[in-house]
């Protein structure tokens, strides 16, 4: 039997919790999704998503219905790897983004298909336990019934309008006072509500073929976007192979490219190089040349990483020990610097 360790390099007031089942979200809410799924037969799999869901709703700064999901799953004997992340518009070309000086971050042209509704269902038919639509019913419940905005989600909350002043539609579904709700404030969505139940009696159809994926397209169309009913009724999440690298005596997976997992594997392996192990944890050096091997990975990420359908590089190329080695050989240890793309 294995004593409890005091030994940890943070110091932390928190005591060691034990249970047989555990859920972290950034929301005690959505945790608290995830738990009834596991109280209610269901595996991890129908926690997660129950969380996930759950999410869109309690935390609407952070999550929502129109994002993207990436998964790994281990069932205890193949690990299975999902890119539910939307492709661009078929409309959209280099023309439509020429002139600007960088990329848009808010408005139609920074919005690709949603994928996030394709991964739930996906995810609940090959490993879950319970009904889809069971999963939903937490989210519906705040979203329709209200939920009392947490601390953290007020104060960013309080900030979006000032971004999203342009776009009337926030203001219509978001400060249906006039203004964002405040901590404590009990907040309702019930137009949310009825999407996620459309979502869930539909197993995701109707956000993709159906009335959902109508009203979309014809608001993208109204509102200048180039987003189809095309675009949306042709998505498809895929199952894919996972990308792995060893480190220091573990295994590392991530999603292949379109993510930027890659960049994690490619500075890892470059740390492979640099003796990391060899210098105090988070002393200045060992800081120093985490940054620097992060700064050269994304530096080769935001070269060639894109649709995979359209990269020009074999991602395992960016893995390959030789490669990763010249790549460390570039980091200077007393000086930080702006490197480029190998």
């Amino acid at each position: 039997m294995q004593t409890f360790s005091w030994d940890f390099p943070y110091p932390s007031q928190r005591m060691p919790v034990l249970a047989r089942n555990v859920v972290a979200t950034s929301q005690p809410l959505a945790a608290q999704a995830g738990l009834q799924m596991l109280a209610q037969g269901g595996n991890a799999v129908d926690a997660a998503l129950a969380a996930a869901i759950t999410l869109t709703v309690v935390e609407p700064t952070s999550n929502g219905i129109g994002s993207d999901a990436f998964a790994l799953i281990w069932d205890g004997q193949t690990l299975y790897g999902l890119n539910a992340s939307g492709r661009s518009p078929a409309a959209w070309s280099p023309d439509r983004f020429a002139g600007r000086s960088s990329m848009p971050k808010y408005g139609w042209d920074a919005v690709t298909v949603p994928g996030a509704v394709s991964a739930w269902a996906m995810l609940s038919e090959r490993f879950g336990k319970l009904p889809f639509s069971q999963l939903f019913l937490p989210a519906i419940t705040y979203a329709r019934d209200g939920f009392l905005v947490s601390p953290v989600t007020a104060i960013r909350w309080s900030q979006a309008p000032v971004l999203y002043a342009r776009f009337p539609a926030f203001a219509e579904a978001f400060l249906p006072q006039g203004r964002a709700p405040r901590a404590g404030e009990l907040f309702r969505l019930p137009d949310q509500a009825r999407t996620l139940e459309r979502i869930a009696e539909t197993k995701g159809e109707a956000f993709y073929r159906g009335d959902l994926a109508e009203q979309i397209a014809a608001y993208a169309q109204a509102t200048g976007g180039a987003m189809t009913l095309e675009d949306l009724a042709t998505h498809q999440a895929d199952w894919v192979e996972v990308l792995s690298y060893p480190y220091q005596g573990f295994t590392l997976h991530e999603i292949p490219p379109n993510g930027q997992g890659l960049a994690a594997l490619m500075a890892l392996g470059i740390l492979e190089y640099c003796d990391l192990p060899s210098l105090p944890v988070d002393s200045p050096e060992s800081i120093h040349l985490q940054i620097e091997a992060m700064k050269l990975a994304f530096a080769d990420a935001y070269r060639y990483i894109a649709d995979p359908a359209c990269m020009d590089l074999d991602p395992h190329a960016l893995l390959d020990p030789a490669y990763l080695q010249d790549r460390a050989r570039l980091i200077d240890r007393e000086k930080a610097q702006h490197p480029r793309y190998g």
